[in-house]
């Protein structure tokens, strides 16, 4: 299942769909939403989010289980270093290696100061390479601490992510070159809005890769795409959500649309997404598709 899914992610077409466990003791609902849009069959992967914005949810590792389970699919699981230390970490892969939940997402994590919970206090041992290292020791046979396991773990396969813009390109090339020499296979960026700053990010990738290869390592990069259907999420993303850039075309043509009503709003941002999602499939067919839980909006997307 997992080397399918890295054959494709290296030689051929790639897509994954996120999905956000809920607020919620169940799953089952995401799951049967997606099933009645049939969005399994667009797919190659799905992923599950870790508690995004400090927000306590369903557990990532019991989602992308089920999901797994019900599919026969891969699933990408988020793990942030916000909510567990070393201990925590290595005792979650292992129990989630013997139930095949093996492609690990490694994310530092949103900081506990703007969770719901009251007085919640982040761990932070360190950034998501720390948990890119202890993937590499597990697929070593040896835990972080340099002890053999009883039995070695299936091999996990480690992903991380990376900002989709910045001023200064080289600062986003030694994030790049950090992660893949930490083992990251696959690089998920932060969502984009333009062809050009898609081609440009590659660019940066692929002279992340050649830095790299003086330690024998390789990544590939994946396109992060997030639809925006209304002039505030362009706004908001624009204003405060470093790392990304969001044209001020988009902008300007969700404005005019705002003020002819909701459905001349949705009309226009669809199509803007629609018609970036067509173009960077053509030129660089490995995307990944977060729409926060809207999945009429990821089957209108991705058919």
């Amino acid at each position: 299942m997992f080397d399918i899914l890295m054959n494709k992610l290296q030689n051929s077409t790639y897509i994954t769909l996120e999905t956000t466990p809920a607020h919620s003791p169940t799953f089952a609902p995401i799951i049967e939403k997606i099933e009645a849009l049939g969005l399994q069959n667009y797919v190659d992967a799905f992923t599950t989010t870790d508690n995004p914005l400090a927000k306590l949810k369903y557990n990532s590792l019991f989602a992308a289980k089920m999901l797994q389970d019900k599919f026969n699919k891969p699933v990408i699981a988020t793990m942030s270093m916000r909510d567990r230390n070393k201990i925590a970490l290595q005792s979650d892969l292992l129990g989630s290696n013997e139930v095949d939940i093996r492609a690990i997402l490694a994310l530092t994590g949103d900081p506990a100061t703007i969770s719901d919970q009251p007085h919640a206090k982040g761990v932070f041992e360190a950034d998501s390479t720390l948990l890119l290292d202890i993937i590499a020791s597990f697929n070593s046979g040896l835990s972080y601490a340099g002890k053999p396991f009883v039995h070695k773990p299936k091999y996990i396969y480690p992903f991380a992510v990376v900002n989709s813009y910045a001023k200064n390109p080289k600062t986003l090339q030694k994030k790049m070159q950090k992660k893949i020499r930490h083992g990251a296979k696959g690089i998920i960026s932060q969502p984009l809005y333009s062809l050009e700053n898609a081609k440009k990010l590659l660019d940066i990738h692929a002279s992340a890769n050649k830095e790299s290869q003086k330690y024998n390592k390789h990544s590939e990069l994946i396109f992060g795409i997030f639809p925006i259907t209304k002039l505030r999420t362009a706004q908001f993303l624009s204003a405060h959500v470093p790392g990304i850039n969001v044209p001020n075309s988009w902008i300007e043509a969700l404005r005019v649309a705002n003020k002819k009503g909701e459905e001349e709003e949705y009309k226009v941002g669809f199509e803007l997404s629609k018609n970036l999602f067509d173009s960077l499939k053509e030129y660089h067919p490995k995307i990944h598709l977060m729409t926060a839980n809207q999945f009429k909006l990821a089957h209108d997307i991705l058919k």
